[in-house]
Order: structure tokens, then C-alpha cells, then sequence
């Protein structure tokens, strides 16, 4: 059992957003949640799920008690396990913090599109999770900058009204920064949702967690010990940058380290190039990328934080005709036309901001008709929310993002979206932007 602080939603003064966007009163930041746990030392806690390839899902929690097996149970009803899985646990040390065991252990083969019933380390309470579809259609959520706040808790809820497959977090989860029992808070204020579908996340620079290197506190030490993803899976050698398929193949999906080198002598490039050179776009008719830092930005906040990212790898994203690409950082939402360097193309990724989950910093007001990138920003604004994204088959998404209005999560904002793999004149021209005219889709 969880408690959480009582949410209070309160709201500012009107701020007009800018392209696209009609006023809209702006809510505040929220108070940060203290979630802590009641279960004993030995029950598991901070319960999530994560994919490992097309029919195998990873299953962490925590204990306390550090003599517990890293084993979980299941099955398709409830409270029937015929199937089990062990697996391993870690822990790390932050200055005086010693984390609980953090088990990791993968199951499976699993069917696709069903209700699993679990158990983890043989005590405690029943879990359930679907597994995502083996094809088209399939819907994700995308929520960046999370943080534990009222918002947060908010957003979380919003994202309950309608069922999806599988959660996408560009970066920026607890904002623990270094503060360690704010990791074991945000956990458990996530398991509710973290524990029934897949969480997909790459780090942001909250995540960094390196402040004092005379001390020998590794970057990342809490993220990569707790938050473990496919990397392997996908042959990369860090844990800040991988790849995993969804819908059977059908979609492809970069998650993709922003602080994590990404010059073009760095593994991260290395691996994405080779990772972009298996795909085969009549089998993968969507390519979506996962950034933190957004290389297309018309807000105040963070400009041009990632221009470096973007001058190393645009270009293999552009070649391999990205359809979209995801960022967070800046704590608004934004989304821009088809761009490649610096230009709308209409064979380029459509580039989206989503980092207004919740964070405990507040939101971005201040957009600027004088940065580079203006004239190609089609709709913005400073409100807390999350986005969805359903690809329907192979031709055809549609997006909406969704703000965080009192209890309703109105739609501010939907695009339909045509694959680059479906249009013949994107798949079949050189990779230079020369060879494109400047035509919107």
C-alpha cells in the first residue's frame, strides 16, 4: 500500500502561447508528492515492466529484505502460475544511501495481446499486465520531464482514461538529483501504471546524478541500476541508447542518449548507423527517435542545448526517413512541420517537445518569434499534459497531445500522419536535401 499527499489543483494568470494555440489559463507547479510504502521488507515494491524483444518482458521491483530470489510467477488467470522465471539483483551505494535489491528477470515467450497475471518473489500481491500487439494498429503514450509532483500524479491519471500498449519517457523521470529516496518515491508513485504496460524510458540530464566525481559516484548509478532496458538486445553497448521493435516489427523504435557521447567516432553513432542499416521500411513502415534535448526549440528555456546532438546525427535520421522524432527538456509542448537542417521538408521527421509531464520546476512561457526555428513551429504552449500517438496500419498515425485541464485531458492538439515509407518519392530519391522540394505534404 502507497501513500500519496491529496492532489489541489490551482491555476495562474492567462499567458497567450503563441503559433497555434488560443488562450488558455496556465497552471503552476505543483507541490512535490512524498509517496512512501507500508508493505514489510520483504513484500516487492516499485513494481514495473519493460519489453525485451518481440515475446519476452522484463519484470523489476525492489525489497528490502536483500534474501529474497529474484523469481517471478505467471500466468493467464488469476492466481494460476504455470510458468516461472528467476533472474538477478543489484544494488548501489550513493554517499551514505544503500538501495534495496533491485531484481531483474525476464519472462517468457509470451503471446501477444494478453492479460498476464504475476507474482514477484513468491510473496506478496497479484500484479497483471497485456502484452502489446504482434501487429498494426498499436498506440503509444509519451510523456517527458515526470518529476512527482501534483501534476505528475495528474498526467498519470489522464492516461488511465483510454487503454494503450506501450508508455514511451523521453528522459527526466524523478528528478531525484542525487537526492537517492526520491528514486524509491517515484517508483511507487508509478507503479500503478508502470506495473500494467510496458515503460520504455531514456535518461535525461536529471539523471546525470554526477555532481561529485572526487567521491567516485558514477554517472547514472541510480538510473542504469533501476531503470535496466533491452540494450543488449539491440546490440548497444550502454544502457542510455537502444532500440526495440514494436506491432511485430511494423514500427522501430531509437531511444537515444542525449548525454551519452554522439559524435560520429562514439559508440552511440556507430551502433545507430548499423542499427538503421538492418531495417528493411517495407517491413518497418514506421521509424520513430527518442531524444531528451530538442534539437528544434522556439523556447526561451534550453535553446539550442541540443544543436550538437543534431549537427552529428540529423543526417542519419533524415537518410533513414525518421517519421518523428520526440524530445522533452523543455517543460512545454511544441510541435514543428517535416524539417531537415534547419529547413521544412516534406521527407524529413515531423520534431514534437513533450517534456510538460509534471516536473517540480514548473512550465516554459516563454516562446520567442526571434529564434531560427519559428517560422517552421506549427502549434506551442506552456501546459502541463501528455501525448498519444496510434499508428492505425502501415500508412496512417494519428497524434494527439492532450493538456492537463482540471480533471479532463482535453485535446490541444492532433495531427494525421502519413508514413515517409508510404510516400514513393521520399523512399526512392538521394539522401541530400537538395533533392527535395520544399512542399508540404
Amino acid at each position: 500500500m502507497t501513500q500519496v499527499w491529496p492532489l489541489a489543483f490551482g491555476f495562474a494568470v492567462i499567458v497567450f502561447s503563441g503559433v497555434g494555440a488560443a488562450a488558455y489559463t496556465r497552471p503552476p507547479p505543483g507541490r512535490i508528492l512524498t509517496v512512501k510504502s507500508s508493505e514489510s521488507d520483504s513484500q516487492p515494491q516499485q513494481v514495473r515492466i519493460s519489453i525485451v524483444n518481440s515475446d519476452q518482458m522484463r519484470i523489476s521491483w525492489i525489497t528490502k529484505d536483500k534474501n529474497l530470489p529474484s523469481l517471478v510467477e505467471y500466468g493467464k488467470t488469476p492466481g494460476v502460475y504455470d510458468s516461472s522465471a528467476s533472474g538477478e539483483s543489484t544494488s548501489y551505494r550513493f554517499f551514505f544511501y544503500t538501495s534495496g535489491n533491485i531484481h531483474h528477470v525476464e519472462i517468457g515467450p509470451l503471446d501477444a495481446n494478453t492479460t498476464y497475471y504475476y507474482r514477484c518473489g513468491g510473496v506478496g500481491g497479484e500484479f497483471t499486465f497485456k502484452t502489446p500487439p504482434s501487429t498494426l494498429p498499436i498506440e503509444f503514450v509519451l510523456i517527458g520531464d515526470l518529476g512527482q509532483t501534483e501534476w505528475t500524479a495528474s498526467t498519470l491519471s489522464h492516461i488511465n482514461y483510454s487503454d494503450y500498449d506501450i508508455l514511451l519517457l523521453p528522459g527526466d523521470l524523478s528528478y531525484a538529483d542525487s537526492q537517492q529516496p526520491l528514486w524509491d518515491s517515484f517508483a511507487l508513485l508509478v507503479q500503478p501504471q508502470a506495473s500494467r504496460r510496458p515503460w520504455m524510458v531514456t535518461q535525461g540530464n536529471h539523471e546525470v546524478e554526477s555532481l561529485f566525481p572526487i567521491f567516485r559516484i558514477h554517472p547514472f548509478a541510480a538510473y542504469n541500476a533501476r531503470w535496466r532496458m533491452p540494450f543488449e538486445q539491440s546490440s548497444s553497448t550502454s544502457n542510455l541508447f537502444y532500440s526495440f521493435d514494436a506491432a511485430g516489427g511494423e514500427a522501430h523504435v531509437l531511444m537515444l542518449g542525449s548525454y551519452a557521447e554522439y559524435g560520429v567516432k562514439s559508440q552511440q553513432y556507430k551502433w545507430l548507423k548499423a542499427d538503421l542499416a538492418k531495417l528493411d521500411r517495407r517491413k518497418t513502415p514506421w521509424l520513430l527517435a527518442i531524444v531528451h534535448a530538442p534539437w528544434y526549440n522556439t523556447n526561451d528555456a534550453h535553446q539550442r542545448e541540443g544543436e550538437g546532438m543534431r549537427k552529428n546525427v540529423e543526417k542519419l535520421l533524415f537518410d533513414a526517413k525518421v517519421d518523428i522524432v520526440f524530445a522533452g527538456h523543455v517543460h512545454a509542448y511544441e510541435r514543428f512541420t517535416r524539417i531537415y537542417d534547419n529547413a521544412a521538408n516534406p521527407c524529413g521527421p515531423i520534431y514534437v517537445t513533450i517534456g510538460d509531464g509534471g516536473n517540480r520546476e514548473g512550465l516554459a512561457y516563454n516562446f520567442n518569434e526571434e529564434h531560427s526555428s519559428a517560422n517552421l513551429s506549427v502549434f506551442r504552449e506552456a501546459s502541463f499534459g501528455h501525448g498519444r500517438l496510434k499508428v492505425l496500419d502501415k500508412k496512417r498515425a494519428h497524434w494527439t497531445w492532450h493538456r492537463n485541464n482540471n480533471s479532463n485531458p482535453d485535446v490541444g492538439d492532433e495531427l494525421w500522419i502519413e508514413s515517409l515509407s508510404s510516400s514513393a518519392s521520399c523512399m526512392t530519391v538521394q539522401s541530400s536535401a537538395t533533392h527535395y522540394n520544399d512542399d508540404e505534404l
